[in-house]
């Protein structure tokens, strides 16, 4: 099976600026005040295409990173990324949508990003919105709308149009209990296509041992393990313990 993902000694850098009086930063701003915090320190590892790999981490580990890497969203610094498919979805909390348009316009223009044609989207845009259960509010800006709302509009669009390279981070446990039901029963019926690839940054584990044959684990940047899902799950815990 041919590779899907191939990411190479991959570095991302933030610029934050030093602590410093709004006073200060306004009137003496130089280069010297602003800091450069690596989360991601030269990551390599490669994803055969469709395979379902979980990622983990504490908080800070730079998983969301690497995800946003992968989706075109962050440029490396140094390394590479390297897809065999244009049609990469991200489903991330807060990446991606117009505010000020309503949740119908918003999956026109996400569906477009994600490399599909207008007629492809109207084509199951009816689908998305039913499977979004907004009911007005989809016609109404999304900054109207609630994190799970907003969380709930992502995932319809980036499962229904049904991208060639789908990531996941933390969406899998938001909405009501009857929408996580549904999103987990959409998320095994995609994964069952054997050339879709899927990424899942996620906390519950016990999704990840049901979802995922192998699991990738980031902490404070670094790559620890890749491996099979059992096997990097139990060090995991026990390291975290």
């Amino acid at each position: 099976m041919e590779n899907a993902i191939v990411v190479k000694d991959l570095k991302i850098r933030y610029k934050s600026m030093k602590a410093a009086s709004f006073k200060q930063n306004f009137f003496k701003f130089n280069k010297s005040r602003v800091d450069k915090f690596e989360a991601l320190h030269g990551v390599s590892f490669s994803i055969k295409r469709g395979d379902v790999v979980g990622i983990v981490g504490k908080n800070g580990s730079g998983k969301s990173t690497m995800l946003s890497a992968i989706a075109g969203i962050f440029s490396p610094d140094e390394g590479s990324i390297e897809l065999a498919s244009d049609s990469v979805g991200l489903m991330s909390l807060g990446v991606g949508f117009q505010r000020m348009m309503s949740g119908r316009e918003n999956i026109l223009i996400s569906g477009m990003l994600l490399g599909f044609s207008e007629a492809e989207i109207r084509a199951k845009m009816d689908d998305i919105i039913a499977f979004a259960g907004l009911g007005k509010f989809i016609d109404m800006p999304v900054k109207t709308y609630s994190s799970g709302m907003y969380s709930k509009l992502a995932f319809a669009i980036t499962t229904v149009l049904e991208p060639e390279i789908l990531l996941i981070d933390e969406v899998l446990s938001v909405g009501d209990a009857n929408f996580k039901k549904k999103s987990f029963a959409k998320i095994k019926e995609l994964i069952a296509d054997r050339d879709r690839t899927v990424l899942i940054v996620s906390h519950s584990l016990d999704s990840l041992r049901e979802l995922c044959s192998q699991i990738l684990w980031l902490h404070e940047g670094n790559l620890m393990k890749f491996g099979p899902t059992d096997e990097v799950l139990k060090e995991y815990e026990a390291f975290m313990a």
